[in-house]
Parts: C-alpha cells; structure tokens; sequence
C-alpha cells in the first residue's frame, strides 16, 4: 500500500535500522522505543491486522515467533524474558495498521499493561 509507513520501509523508501530480513519479514528497531530492547517485526506482505488473517497464513505467523525467538536470542534478553506483543485494531491499540508485533525486553515487564 502507497500511504503505509511500513510498506515504505519495507521498500527501503523510509531508513530503518534493520535488526533482521528474508524473504518473507522485516524485523527492525522502534524509532520510539518501550524498553531497551523495542523491535518490530512485520511480514512483507501487508495484511492490516490479525482480523485478516486466514489459513494461508499459519506458517507466516509460525515464522515470526521464531524470528522472534532468534533475535532474543542474538541480543541476549532470552534468558531473563522478553515480551512480544500485538495490537489489533483501533480499540486494541494498534496506530500503524499493517500487521506487526513487538520484541520487547531488557528490563522488567508490568502487568497489566494497559
């Protein structure tokens, strides 16, 4: 999509500092970030939210938890905990409606969180 942030970085029309990328995600650091570690990772494809999501996208979803996994893992917050967090949807608190989940760790996560 033209006017999505995410798709233009994606397109490497807007810079990020990538933290990871193949074929089929994106994964890079928060220009805002909610703890030392703050990384998003997104699917290249563009898929608004998990509301559309279907079948065809089981092994996609599959993926980015393990990328997710691998890049605690390569920064060092696997062994004392990191959180990875979705919002869908206006109410849920998603601002950026191209589908993407957060790497977050490098201190203590609260709960609630919102």
């Amino acid at each position: 999509m033209s006017d999505c942030i995410f798709c233009k970085i994606i397109s490497k029309e807007i810079p990020s500092k990538i933290a990871y990328e193949d074929e089929q995600v994106l994964a890079f650091y928060d220009i805002s970030p909610a703890a030392p570690v703050h990384i998003l990772i997104i699917p290249k494809e563009h898929i608004v939210s998990i509301a559309e999501i279907g079948e065809i996208h089981r092994d996609l979803l599959g993926h980015i938890h393990l990328i997710a996994k691998k890049i605690a893992e390569e920064l060092n917050i696997s062994k004392d905990g990191y959180r990875i967090v979705n919002n869908c949807g206006d109410s849920g608190g998603q601002t950026v409606h191209h589908l993407h989940f957060h790497l977050l760790g490098g201190r203590q996560m609260k709960w609630p969180p919102g």
